[in-house]
């Protein structure tokens, strides 16, 4: 299997400003049904510089007690940001997900700017569509052995 990212991941990313605050953030992510939002500069908005996610929100803000209104994404977000290439392998995001234990790859090209997100479900859905080709594959060769000793 070689498919690159650009094949199957999101190029339509939910972002957020630094200064977003935190209950506008969660809005945003019912808004658009995601669980992460990029984190972009407020100057160079193609810019990624963080990822805030709704275990941030829940973890950081809520089970704390702490009012969402007063803070932000950049309070909360994730700033060790690990970024993909767009003409990155499938298997190698898979392998960079699990060093990193991410939910989530934001896909930045060359010049760093964000062209997109891969989730774990995005890999998921694409191996087990690979599996599904694999197993048909399986069928068809039990089915052609069946009829060539026939």
């Amino acid at each position: 299997m070689t498919t690159q990212l650009k094949d199957f991941a999101s190029t339509v990313v939910a972002v957020v400003e630094l200064e977003t605050s935190a209950l506008v953030v969660a809005q945003v992510m019912r808004k658009h049904h995601v669980g992460a939002l990029v984190v972009i500069d407020a100057v160079e908005k193609s810019r990624p510089v963080g990822i805030v996610t709704d275990r941030d929100l829940v973890l950081e803000l809520m089970a704390e007690g702490l009012d969402p209104a007063v803070f932000t994404a950049g309070d909360i977000m994730s700033v060790d940001l690990v970024l993909a290439s767009p003409d990155m392998d499938a298997l190698d995001a898979v392998q960079l997900m699990n060093a990193h234990q991410l939910r989530r790859l934001v896909i930045a090209d060359n010049a760093g700017r964000l062209v997109g997100i891969v989730t774990m479900e995005d890999v998921l859905e694409l191996l087990a569509r690979e599996i599904a080709n694999l197993a048909g594959g399986l069928v068809g060769a039990k089915d052609r052995e069946s009829r060539q000793r026939a």
